[in-house]
C-alpha cells in the first residue's frame, strides 16, 4: 500500500526546510502541489527532481480519480502547499478525507516543519499554556461577533491576517487596550514584528506605509 506524506514546507525562508522533509520529496513517486509554479521553486532549489502533480482548494473528481490511480499502483505521495503545513489553513484536508474514505488502510504520515503560528508564539512573551486559533477572520458574516469575542476572551488569541484587512482589523480592536503581539513577513528579508495595543500598532503601520504589505498573523493577549 502506498504512503501519503504530509510535508510542512517553508513559509518564507527557503533554508528552513527540514532534512527529513527534503528526503521524503526526493524519494517519493509523486509531489502533490497547490500551485506548481510556487513549489517548483522550492524544488528546484534543492535539485529535487520529483514528478509534480496539482492538487488545490478547488480540485475536482477528475483530480482525485487521477491520485486514487497513483495509489493503487503503490506510488507514494507527498502532499506540500505553497508554504508552510497542508491542512493547516492550507488546502490538505479533502485529500486525507477522500483518501480515507476510498484507502482506509492507507498511512498518512505528517513531516512537520515551520508554522507561522509557532513562530509568533516563540517570540511572543507571554503565558500560553492555552490559547485560541482562529485562523483568518471572516471577511464580512460573523465578522463583528468574532472581533467581539476576541476583545472579550479570557486566552490568547491567535490569527491570520491579509494585508488587505490588517489595518481594518488594528482599527476595529483600537478601542481594546489588550497587548498584542503582530507578525509582518515572518521569516522572510522584511519580517517585522510590533508589539502594543492595536491603536499604538494602527499608528506605527499608518505612520510607514510600506509596512503594511505582507502576510500578518496576530497575538491577542488575554
Amino acid at each position: 500500500m502506498s504512503k501519503i506524506f504530509i510535508v510542512a514546507t517553508p513559509i518564507g525562508n527557503l533554508e528552513d526546510m527540514t532534512f527529513r522533509a527534503l528526503d521524503t520529496l526526493k524519494n517519493v513517486d509523486i509531489v502533490l502541489a497547490e500551485d506548481k509554479r510556487v513549489s517548483v521553486k522550492l524544488l528546484s532549489h534543492y535539485e529535487i527532481k520529483t514528478k509534480m502533480v496539482a492538487w488545490h482548494q478547488h480540485s475536482k473528481d477528475s483530480d482525485w480519480n487521477k491520485v486514487a490511480k497513483f495509489i493503487k499502483e503503490d506510488k507514494n505521495i507527498a502532499l506540500i502547499t505553497d508554504a508552510g503545513t497542508p491542512g493547516f489553513s492550507d488546502p490538505g484536508g479533502k485529500l486525507i478525507e477522500l483518501a480515507l474514505a476510498d484507502f482506509p488502510d492507507i498511512e498518512i504520515i505528517p513531516i512537520p516543519g515551520t508554522s507561522t503560528v509557532a513562530a509568533i508564539l516563540s517570540v511572543a512573551g507571554i503565558p500560553l499554556d492555552k490559547f485560541s486559533f482562529l485562523g483568518f477572520l471572516p471577511h464580512k458574516k460573523g465578522r463583528q461577533t468574532i472581533i467581539g469575542q476576541i476583545k472579550e476572551s479570557k486566552v490568547p488569541i491567535i490569527f491570520f491576517e491579509s494585508v488587505h484587512r490588517i489595518m481594518k482589523t488594528l482599527n476595529q480592536l483600537s478601542d481594546c487596550d489588550k497587548h498584542l503581539i503582530v507578525g509582518r513577513e515572518l521569516t522572510k528579508k522584511f519580517e517585522t514584528i510590533y508589539r502594543g495595543t492595536a491603536k499604538e500598532i494602527l499608528e506605527t503601520l499608518e505612520q510607514n506605509k510600506d509596512q503594511q504589505k505582507g502576510e500578518f498573523v496576530v497575538v491577542v493577549n488575554k
